[in-house]
């Protein structure tokens, strides 16, 4: 089946969506899938999604953010608890003071809209004690809870806004500076953030991230990685074909040195290794998690 450009939510030009193309887009390789008749919509626009970093001038819509938010907060959340906050950031000096700290990330600042996706373990403190039934919701089970929630609400908040034609391109990277991103939300404690969005419309077609195959993620009853070295040898070569690392973009070369051939799988062992994020961990321990 493909596609016309009519039925897609984004600027495409001589583009396939059947599913063999979908596939061979996202993994690299033929998985031989199937589906009888044609493949639905929503199947087609997650196969096809793409991050974008790159959005034209225009701005969005508030009323369509709006009804997005209401979308994102359909999103399944653990017991009902509904653990999760969403702030936008529409205050200039704000945006600004966080797009700052991460000058590689320019579109963090330059994004027509931008988001903060929370996990709010505070609201249900506050609930239980406006109730009567006070108690702590701060240990690494209501962290979890909590943290999920926010990326549920996320990972929805993207498919809806997609559908109607907007890029998006989640920002983790803030937790690396929670502290100032959290003084210019004016966040409380128990509540902390997951990544922020960036939000609009795509001034280009994006970047198609080739992942793993479902030989690596995927195991039948028991889990077996016995097959991973040659797999992620295979899955190097095919992504680097495609998007081959420039021998300078080579990750601090300084301790690592320079590979003659530098895949997907040794850019993350050496990000890995250099661990990121202590002061969000410190942060969330001085601010309503104990983990205990």
């Amino acid at each position: 089946m493909a596609l016309t450009r009519d039925q897609q939510p984004w600027d495409v030009e001589a583009m396939e969506f059947d599913l063999k193309h979908l596939v061979m887009q996202r993994f690299g390789i033929d998985l031989d899938l199937s589906h009888p008749g044609d493949l639905p919509p929503l199947l087609t626009q997650i196969l096809a999604r793409r991050t974008h970093r790159r959005y034209r001038p225009e701005p969005v819509p508030e009323a369509l953010i709006d009804l997005l938010l209401a979308v994102a907060m359909s999103a399944s959340s653990k017991s009902d608890f509904q653990q999760v906050s969403i702030v936008k950031l529409k205050d200039r000096g704000k945006r600004q003071c966080i797009a700052e700290l991460f000058p590689r990330m320019p579109w963090i600042g330059n994004a027509p809209a931008f988001l903060v996706f929370c996990a709010d373990a505070r609201r249900l403190e506050r609930i239980g004690t406006l109730r009567r039934h006070p108690g702590r919701n701060g240990d690494l089970e209501a962290f979890l809870n909590a943290s999920v929630d926010a990326a549920l609400a996320l990972q929805t908040f993207i498919l809806a806004a997609e559908s109607v034609g907007l890029g998006c391109c989640p920002i983790s990277v803030i937790r690396n500076q929670i502290g100032t991103v959290a003084r210019e939300l004016a966040l409380p404690g128990g509540v902390f953030p997951v990544a922020g969005l960036c939000i609009g419309y795509p001034a280009a077609h994006g970047h198609v991230s080739m992942r793993l195959p479902l030989s690596v993620t995927v195991h039948t009853d028991t889990y077996d990685d016995t097959a991973l070295e040659a797999e992620l040898e295979a899955y190097d070569r095919r992504r680097s074909a495609r998007h081959a690392t420039p021998r300078e973009q080579q990750r601090n070369p300084k301790v690592f040195g320079y590979t003659e051939f530098y895949g997907w799988s040794e850019d993350k062992a050496r990000q890995a290794a250099e661990p990121e994020g202590v002061s969000f961990a410190e942060y969330v321990k001085a601010h309503g998690f104990s983990f205990t």
